[in-house]
C-alpha cells in the first residue's frame, strides 16, 4: 500500500512539494532569491558610484549642477561653438528656400487664377461643354480613392459629342 500513496510524497521530503512557507528542500537554492541577491548587490555598487567614478577616471562624489562630470575642455567648447553655428547657417538656408519656394507658389497661383478669371469672362455660344471639359478630370485613373465617377464621365462625353438641342 505505501507504493500506491494517492497524496505523494510527505512535505519537505526530496521529490515533495515545498513547505508552507515556499522554500524548498534544505538542498535545493531558490533561483529567486539568488537572482535578488545578484540585483541587489549591483545596484548598491552604482548608489556608491563605485562604476562612475572608474569611468569618469576622478573621485566619485557630486557634481556641479548643469555640467557634465570632468568639465568641459576647450575642444568640447570649441567643437559645440562650431555645431551651433553650423546649425544657424542651415536654419537660415532652410527658410531661404522656404520663402523662395513660397515666392513661386504665389506667383503660380496668381497666373492660375488670372488664367481662370479670363476663362470664365470668356463666353462665347456653342463653347459650354468644352469649358466644362476642361474644368472635369476625365482621366479614368486619377485617383483610387475618390468615388467612381465613370458614368458621369461618359454622360459628360456623351454631351459633348451629341449636345441636347432645345
Amino acid at each position: 500500500m505505501a507504493e500506491l500513496d494517492p497524496f505523494g510524497p510527505p512535505a519537505g521530503a526530496p521529490g515533495g512539494p515545498a513547505l508552507g512557507n515556499g522554500v524548498a528542500g534544505a538542498g535545493e537554492e531558490d533561483p529567486a532569491a539568488a537572482f535578488l541577491a545578484q540585483q541587489e548587490s549591483e545596484i548598491a555598487g552604482i548608489e556608491n558610484d563605485e562604476a562612475f567614478a572608474i569611468l569618469d577616471g576622478g573621485a566619485p562624489g557630486p557634481q556641479p549642477h548643469g555640467e557634465p562630470p570632468g568639465g568641459l575642455d576647450a575642444n568640447s567648447r570649441k567643437q559645440e561653438a562650431e555645431w551651433k553655428e553650423k546649425a544657424i547657417k542651415e536654419l537660415e538656408e532652410w527658410y531661404a528656400r522656404q520663402d523662395e519656394q513660397l515666392q513661386k507658389t504665389k506667383a503660380n497661383n496668381r497666373a492660375a487664377e488670372e488664367a481662370f478669371v479670363n476663362d470664365i469672362d470668356e463666353s462665347s455660344p456653342g463653347t459650354e461643354w468644352e469649358r466644362v471639359a476642361r474644368l472635369c478630370d476625365f482621366n479614368p485613373k486619377s485617383s483610387k480613392q475618390a468615388k467612381d465617377v465613370s458614368r458621369m464621365r461618359s454622360v459628360l462625353i456623351s454631351l459633348k459629342q451629341a449636345p441636347l438641342v432645345h
